[in-house]
């Protein structure tokens, strides 16, 4: 989960949309073989929102959801790792698949329409 610090010193989160049905989330993946699933999450963000940073690798959250598939539904268990953005890239692979926009706290809780998701968003506490 991108986050960054306004000046204001309230919390942002990035926020991405869905390839499929353009909703908004966080970046988010499957688990990659031989890496630690905090590194995992970096990559993720890395890929789709061209976010790097320092990212915890204690998940600050947990929701589960279901994702539709082809032809069926899957229920994903989601860990979410905190990633303080550092730097944005200027190109990366999913730029031109997704929306991307900077988001408080409250407002992207109120965005996304996970009840799982939205629930982690609220109850985030950061210094």
């Amino acid at each position: 989960m991108p986050v960054r610090f306004a000046s204001d010193g309230s919390v942002e989160v990035l926020l991405v949309t869905t390839r499929t049905t353009k909703r908004w989330t966080v970046p988010k993946g499957w688990p990659i073989k031989k890496l630690k699933a905090h590194d995992a999450a970096a990559r993720e963000a890395r890929e789709e929102a061209g976010v790097v940073g320092r990212i915890r690798k204690k998940p600050v959250g947990r929701y589960m959801y279901w994702k539709r598939m082809a032809d069926h539904f899957l229920l994903c268990k989601v860990k979410l790792f905190l990633l303080t953005v550092e730097d944005r890239l200027d190109t990366w692979p999913e730029r031109s698949q997704r929306l991307h926009h900077w988001f408080k706290l409250t407002d992207a809780a109120d965005l996304v329409e996970e009840p799982g998701l939205r629930a982690a968003l609220r109850s985030l506490k950061l210094p």
